[in-house]
């Protein structure tokens, strides 16, 4: 390896630390706070939560994340559509290939629903920091609320312009950040050192036998540790595995001696319960306390975005293989396609997270509501994972997943336990783009049902017909269609009944492969100056299809596209049709030219 391809690979893990463990980075500003609102501690309790803090970080990001889900992937891609992805061409069954995709849109929507958690609980666990700076101590709760939201808006305010700039300041902060865990936490081991007992499972196994019902209530906050582990996998494709690896073993090992540094914290300052994070680094150095906060603020900030990015690129995901609607979608960056943001989503999330800061007003509050989604999404993630290593004989790994996706599910059935809490803010949230998924999906069948297509067969006899002996508009047209076996009902109402024929004209396909990257077209000959192009696009592809048309040289005069009436006496069809209505249609998301876009309008009754 050349001295240039070694900066250029250490660059790479130095943006991975800010791209990917921005959330899990700031999981100890509160997650061992929120554990002792259960448990006394003793040095016995003590002991025992490090050990089970640090088994959930080898179990479930190291071997569950870091090993097993990064070693699949599709062209370096990775997430919960990838999985679908990876699994779907191996079932045979129609059931079995519905379950998986049902899954695969769950997971999509639980990533949603704890994530807009994310910039809540962070932004605010930093901000509480400020009452540890001497004559701030009695600062009131909405004043800090009101730092966090206006944190929080200027962080959404930003997303329109794209952060391609600003995130490659990310990567040298949180490698300041977790230097400064790492040694703070370091030094507190070093004044008892016998913390590093707790990194033996017997601790973990010990608690759990002896307090099974505490423990069992427990889990849901220990999981706290491990929340944003799964970007692990869900950003290998804007960095590649390797240099996420490597990253994670310097974090790792930073969050390793930040928690056992706030255990030996505790034995020596036992009163320190409500926030031995804060309490820890204002020991180590009062002067330097107000730069630490800073910092904080700037490292949740950072969670935040990788969240924001994540929801943003998944709901691309989701639109482009055509189980969401069309939102309007803007390009930030021309040279990072994961760069995109979508203005309804990006307020939505806003208006969610302020309203989650105001209805718990504390991030010990918020914590008792967090990690239910992280739980599922991980659960799902051990399911699909242990059925693709099952159906490819790497029983080993199947192994592995299996076990590690059943301690998925038991920290899931814990966090049950928060609904009551807060939990429900979650489950309230996913279930908002669940049910998008599913109207959408089950929508768009009953519509293309209702529209009947015509016989291909007889749509180029009707139309050889036509075009020999009718007269024709001067120029090129173009024409969008689903697949090449049948063709809509709008192309030959526009052709037959409108009489409206061009000197050319393109009928195109645009079909969404299984890969996430790559993009390849067919053209092929259907008649007399009628033509089928059908292009294939990775499904996280930045498509520019006008591009893809001038360089086989054609140049359109006039775009038509189906524009369809839906009526229904249905309540949650005539949703459906809302959503329909409001949604861009296929031709605008795909940035085409307003000025030649010709709506044919259909009636469809669902």
């Amino acid at each position: 390896m050349t001295l240039k391809e070694r900066i250029i690979n250490e660059m790479m893990v130095i943006k991975s630390l800010g791209v990917v463990y921005g959330d899990i980075g700031t999981s100890p500003i509160y997650t061992f706070a929120v554990i002792l609102l259960l448990v006394q501690p003793t040095k016995e309790t003590i002991f025992q939560i490090l050990s089970m803090i640090v088994w959930t970080l080898t179990m479930l990001v190291t071997v569950q994340y870091a090993w097993l889900a990064t070693s699949l992937s599709k062209r370096g891609e990775g997430g919960t559509v990838v999985l679908v992805q990876i699994l779907l061409p191996y079932l045979k069954g129609a059931r079995l290939a519905a379950l998986v995709t049902a899954l695969g849109f769950l997971g999509i929507s639980l990533m949603i629903g704890d994530g807009v958690i994310t910039p809540a609980i962070s932004i605010l666990s930093a901000v509480e920091g400020i009452m540890l700076i001497p004559g701030h101590e009695s600062t009131p709760k909405y004043v800090l609320l009101l730092i966090a939201a206006g944190i929080a808006f200027a962080l959404f305010a930003v997303q329109k312009h794209g952060v391609e700039k600003v995130a490659s300041a990310f990567g040298p902060i949180m490698v300041i950040w977790f230097f400064a865990l790492g040694i703070v936490g370091g030094y507190n081991v070093l004044q008892n050192p016998e913390v590093l007992h707790a990194l033996s499972p017997f601790y973990a196994v010990e608690f759990v036998v002896q307090h099974p019902y505490i423990a069992f209530v427990v889990l849901a906050d220990v999981l706290l540790c491990a929340t944003g582990g799964e970007a692990l996998y869900a950003d290998m494709g804007h960095l590649g595995r390797l240099p996420i690896l490597k990253g994670w073993v310097f974090a790792s090992v930073a969050l390793i001696l930040c928690y056992f540094g706030q255990g030996a914290f505790l034995l020596s300052h036992p009163d320190a319960l409500k926030s031995p994070f804060f309490e820890m680094f204002h020991d180590f150095g009062p002067t330097l306390y107000i730069s630490l906060v800073i910092l904080a603020i700037f490292a949740t900030v950072i969670a935040s975005q990788a969240m924001i990015s994540g929801v943003f690129s998944v709901l691309y995901q989701a639109m482009t293989t055509r189980i969401f609607p069309h939102f309007s979608v803007d390009y930030t960056s021309d040279e990072l396609r994961s760069q995109i943001y979508v203005g309804s989503v990006n307020w939505f999330l806003f208006v969610c997270v302020i309203a989650i800061l105001f209805d718990f007003g504390e991030s010990a509050k918020l914590a008792a509501a967090y990690g239910l989604s992280v739980a599922g999404a991980m659960s799902i993630t051990g399911i699909l994972m242990s059925m693709i290593f099952m159906v490819k004989k790497e029983y080993l790994k199947m192994g592995l997943a299996i076990f590690t996706g059943l301690m998925s599910m038991s920290f899931f059935v814990s966090s049950w336990m928060k609904i009551p809490h807060g939990g429900y803010w979650s489950l309230i949230i996913a279930s908002v783009p669940l049910f998008i998924i599913i109207l959408y999906t089950q929508g768009q069948k009953r519509l293309y049902a209702a529209l009947v297509p015509i016989d291909k067969d007889a749509f180029l006899e009707e139309y050889s017909t036509r075009y020999r002996h009718g007269q024709h508009v001067s120029g090129t047209a173009l024409f969008f269609a689903r697949n090449t076996d049948a063709i809509p009902a709008y192309i030959g109402k526009t052709m037959f009944q409108n009489g409206i024929i061009y000197d050319y004209n393109l009928i195109v396909i645009i079909k969404t492969t299984y890969e996430p990257h790559g993009i390849f077209s067919k053209l092929s000959p259907l008649g007399e100056a009628l033509d089928l192009l059908v292009i294939h696009s990775g499904y996280m592809e930045k498509l520019n299809v006008e591009k893809l048309l001038r360089e086989r040289n054609i140049n359109e005069r006039s775009i038509f596209y189906g524009d369809e009436e839906i009526v229904s006496d249905s309540f949650l069809w005539k949703i459906f049709a809302m959503i329909k209505d409001l949604s861009p249609n296929f031709v605008s998301f795909y940035n085409f030219p307003h000025e030649k876009l010709i709506g044919v309008a259909r009636r469809a009754k669902i």
